[in-house]
């Protein structure tokens, strides 16, 4: 496995519609694997193959709670539900955090490294996560969705009072 370069904004990279992966062979889980390898060193929670220069439908999503990583190729977004409004980073905008509002709930269908298919049901902070992993995949970025710069000072206070989000 290998730590890739994470592609920065203002990258057209990261503006454009990725393509379906039609071949499911060695050369995926080495993306798949060095992704995950990638994201673990940078301390993210998700990571989308356009962040690593390849254009192709790939996601992964690990929150890091003894849950299995999710990796989606494919993906396909089959239902939402609620609305909530929670602060957001991406490893494509160091230092940047945002106050994003995405539904609360989302269903996907997807495959996995060997092509088969699997569908799976998230809530909250998850369902987040794999959204914003999705929106990588079609080209939308996270600071178009800002409704409020936050600070990361904001973070500091929170955690010297004790108190998590």
């Amino acid at each position: 496995m290998a730590i890739l370069e994470i592609v920065k904004s203002p990258s057209t990279l990261l503006t454009q519609r990725c393509k379906e992966v039609k071949k499911f062979d060695k050369k995926l889980a080495r993306l798949l694997d060095d992704m995950y390898e990638t994201m673990v060193d940078a301390d993210g929670v998700g990571l989308a193959a356009p962040q690593v220069g390849e254009l192709l439908r790939v996601a992964i999503v690990d929150l890091g709670e003894g849950d299995d990583v999710i990796e989606m190729v494919n993906p396909v977004i089959t239902a939402i539900g609620g609305s909530e409004i929670e602060v957001e980073g991406c490893l494509s905008f160091p230092g940047l955090y945002g106050e994003v509002e995405r539904p609360f709930y989302v269903k996907v269908e997807a495959q996995e490294r060997d092509g088969s298919l699997y569908e799976l049901e998230a809530e909250d902070y998850e369902a987040r996560a794999i959204l914003h992993e999705i929106d990588h995949l079609d080209g939308i970025l996270f600071d178009t969705k800002i409704k409020r710069i936050v600070d990361p000072e904001e973070f500091e206070q929170v955690d010297e009072e004790g108190e998590t989000e």
